[in-house]
């Protein structure tokens, strides 16, 4: 038996609890990398560069934090990890598309992506351009397999893709992404910024965590409360990239700091301040904390943990 198979078969609400969170992100983030390795099935005639270029981008690391999401919600409700990971590949191929199409010079025309080239500077701007699109569509073939593999209800798994489709899209983040660019010509109130930081970023979170919640096969009661939890940890997560942008560790965040400021960024602190910002971090950790805690969860340990984590975060 395998590494993988050893943590597919550990995977249970129970066990995940004995471990420590920064071993449980670990385990998790292992688990990813395997499944991503071998998205495209063997018999498949896909050209080489398009594979290469997608994989490029997708296996260079970052936080995994919406798979991590998925799953942790899916094993909150007692559900199989192992069923999850389809979904969890799935929202990671997202969430990759949508960077290297932000890298690309028509956008924000970055050169480097965690310390790496960003994709169209190894590969060209048109081989980037159709990367990202195989990975968004390919996204939702991966979701299917949660039920084809693993016997999901189909009912479940089609909410997950709708889901997909409209939190991704023109309502969710692409939404967010075209109101953050038309917001560089000058944003006038929070209201703006909050939007932006919703559905450009919180989205995506949402998403995850109703996913797992579905793999799982969530009450309606206990959808809402992951809603309102990953509305709450989606928009704290982005206030605290603002205030680490101002006050974080360069070394630790692999980037520059003060980048907000030099591209005349509108951010949280610049409009309510740093220690308004801090508050409201915490204010929102709270509340994602009390939408778990009356949620009716099998576990909700794990979800608890994961809000104090990214509210403690210094990269």
């Amino acid at each position: 038996m395998n590494r993988f198979e050893n943590d597919l078969e550990g995977s249970s609400a129970s066990e995940s609890m004995r471990q420590p969170l920064e071993d449980y992100i670990a385990s998790i983030s292992d688990l990813l990398s395997h499944e991503l390795e071998t998205i495209l099935p063997a018999t498949w005639t896909v050209p080489e560069n398009l594979q290469q270029a997608m994989k490029y981008s997708l296996m260079a690391g970052g936080k995994r934090l919406r798979p991590l999401l998925v799953i942790a919600a899916c094993e909150s409700l007692g559900g199989s990890r192992e069923a999850a990971l389809p979904v969890a590949a799935a929202i990671e191929m997202v969430h990759t598309y949508s960077l290297i199409h932000d890298d690309l010079p028509a956008m924000d025309n970055d050169d480097y992506r965690r310390g790496k080239l960003t994709n169209h500077k190894v590969f060209g701007e048109a081989s980037a351009i159709l990367a990202g699109d195989a990975l968004l569509t390919h996204a939702f073939y991966s979701v299917v397999q949660a039920s084809r593999k693993f016997g999901i209800p189909a009912e479940n798994v089609l909410s997950i893709v709708e889901d997909l489709a409209e939190m991704a899209g023109p309502r969710g983040m692409v939404g967010g992404q075209i109101a953050d660019m038309e917001g560089e010509q000058g944003l006038t109130d929070l209201a703006q910024l909050k939007y932006i930081h919703l559905h450009k970023t919180g989205d995506l979170i949402i998403f995850s965590l109703l996913a797992g919640g579905r793999i799982a096969g969530a009450t309606e009661k206990q959808l809402e409360a992951l809603r309102d939890f990953g509305t709450s940890i989606g928009l704290a997560f982005q206030i605290q990239d603002d205030i680490l942008d101002l006050v974080g560790d360069e070394g630790k965040l692999g980037k520059k700091t003060g980048s907000d400021i030099k591209q005349q960024k509108v951010t949280y602190p610049y409009f309510i301040g740093l220690e308004e910002s801090r508050a409201e971090v915490k204010q929102l950790t709270e509340a994602a904390r009390n939408a778990v805690l009356n949620g009716g969860f099998y576990d909700n340990q794990r979800l608890l943990e994961i809000a104090d984590y990214l509210m403690a975060r210094d990269h």
